[in-house]
């Protein structure tokens, strides 16, 4: 009884030999990071191959229904599963197993599933800085930062209404038309919020169209009228895709985290020969040396 009682409390002070079974190996923790970011890659790749994202440079994107944004969202998390678990898996499967007096209980697959889940969070920043990188480098290359009068936030989205709201038959040779559509996409923005486009900008939005384009007054009225509906509901398309994809986004991201922890648990009882669980059942047959530990 004594000797039990002392393998115990070495056993809660870190082993015998002074190890720490809670220790994070990062080896395996960047092994499963990049294994879940190759896939990532590998899948979203595949996505927007077969139309599977909302967004892309052509205006017709816009016009995308609800159901391609859900569709588009519940892949974003089928592949957010299928990489984290992935990655989840390739750490715990390559973390070195604890010493043997240090296992109490399930403390080994709360150590394996750590190792997936910090997996899973350098899988995650690194993708956000990569994202932040690239949106970063974008923006220094667009040839919109020349001039603050000709930057706009509306050209990305509403670059086809502008066009047809300053389209003329005949115009002047080298007319520049940057800052007069960085007006009118800064206007035709408002036409989503709840007041909507002003009277004042209105007309000067019609003055502007009667000026550059050569059409009567009426006319010119009936073109921005038509553009302003077009802008609204463009808007609102836009804006709901958004936030069925955000929302999608971070579901896929939390979900991750589970599945990273599970598939990382799931690898250490691979590596060790313990019973695996039945969704993993069959990948025992790949293991150098299958056999079945009691479960305690």
């Amino acid at each position: 009884m004594t000797m039990e009682t002392l393998v115990r409390e070495e056993i809660l002070e870190g082993g015998p030999e002074g190890e720490a079974p809670r220790t994070i190996q990062w080896s395996s923790v960047f092994a499963g990071a990049l294994a879940a970011g190759a896939m990532s890659f590998i899948l979203l790749g595949f996505g927007v191959a077969i139309g599977l994202g909302v967004s892309s440079a052509s205006p017709t994107w816009r016009d995308a229904s609800a159901a391609l944004a859900l569709l588009s969202g519940l892949y974003l998390i089928i592949q957010a599963v299928i990489s984290f678990g992935f990655g989840g898996y390739i750490a715990g499967r390559t973390t070195r197993p604890a010493p043997a007096l240090a296992t109490i209980e399930d403390d080994g697959e709360r150590r394996d599933g750590l190792h997936g889940l910090m997996s899973w969070a350098l899988a995650v920043l690194l993708g956000a800085a990569l994202l932040a990188l690239l949106g970063a480098s974008a923006v220094d290359r667009s040839p919109m930062r020349s001039s603050a009068s000709n930057t706009s936030a509306a050209e990305p989205l509403l670059s086809y209404e502008l066009d047809k709201l300053f389209r003329a038959p005949r115009r002047p040779p080298n007319t520049d038309l940057r800052e007069p559509r960085a007006e009118a996409g800064r206007i035709l923005m408002t036409s989503s919020s709840h007041s909507g486009v002003t009277t004042d900008d209105r007309a000067h939005l019609v003055q502007q169209v009667a000026a550059l384009t050569g059409l009567a007054a009426p006319d010119s009225e009936k073109r921005v009228d038509a553009l302003i509906a077009e802008s609204r509901t463009a808007i609102n398309r836009a804006r709901r895709n958004t936030i069925i994809v955000a929302f999608s986004v971070a579901a896929a991201t939390l979900i991750g985290a589970v599945v990273a922890w599970a598939a990382a648990a799931a690898g250490g009882r691979h590596r060790d020969g313990a019973p695996l669980p039945n969704w993993m059942a069959n990948s025992n047959r790949f293991h150098r040396n299958p056999r079945a530990m009691p479960v305690p």
